[in-house]
């Protein structure tokens, strides 16, 4: 079997994406969910780095076959760094597509491994972390969309911000 990278910010960890990683997994033996700093997204990163890394390990404890990383510069760098053999990102829909699309292509040309879509599981097809986010800024419940850990790193961070929390 090979190893996988599965990049994302992970700003916050959603069922859906625990899906691709073990969808992606038994695809490839080992897939690294590989928290990046999304540099589009600079400074609006609700968890920190470290809190993201943190909550994609407790999630991921039990899952065979998936570790979790940090990218700490280009992720085609990362990706050779650690022998992968290929990418793996996840798509809801059609403007997922339209925004990894070029991303896939940029990360060939540096070198990277090719990169893998896999279509969302229908059950969580709906989630997105953005949308997750402005859930629990208007005191919504998002335990059926994130695991445990997750819904209560969001709440505490909601509580910060002065957001209503449930």
């Amino acid at each position: 079997m090979s190893l996988a990278v599965y990049p994302g910010s992970f700003d916050p960890l959603t069922l859906g994406h625990l899906d691709i990683a073990a969808r992606a997994a038994a695809l490839f033996g080992t897939v690294v969910i590989a928290v990046a700093h999304n540099t589009s997204k600079a400074g609006r990163h609700l968890l920190s780095a470290e809190d993201r890394l943190d909550l994609a390990r407790r999630a991921t404890a039990d899952m065979g076959g998936v570790e979790v990383d940090l990218v700490p510069g280009l992720l085609a760098d990362y990706c050779r760094s650690r022998g992968a053999s290929a990418i793996v990102k996840g798509l809801r829909s059609g403007t997922d597509l339209d925004a990894e699309l070029p991303m896939a292509l940029l990360n060939r040309d540096l070198g990277a491994p090719e990169t893998v879509f896999l279509t969302a599981a229908p059950a969580h097809a709906h989630i997105s972390s953005s949308l997750v986010k402005e859930v629990a800024a208007l005191g919504g419940d998002v335990s059926g969309l994130v695991p445990g850990a997750v819904a209560h790193a969001l709440a505490h961070a909601m509580r910060r911000q002065g957001h209503p929390v449930p």
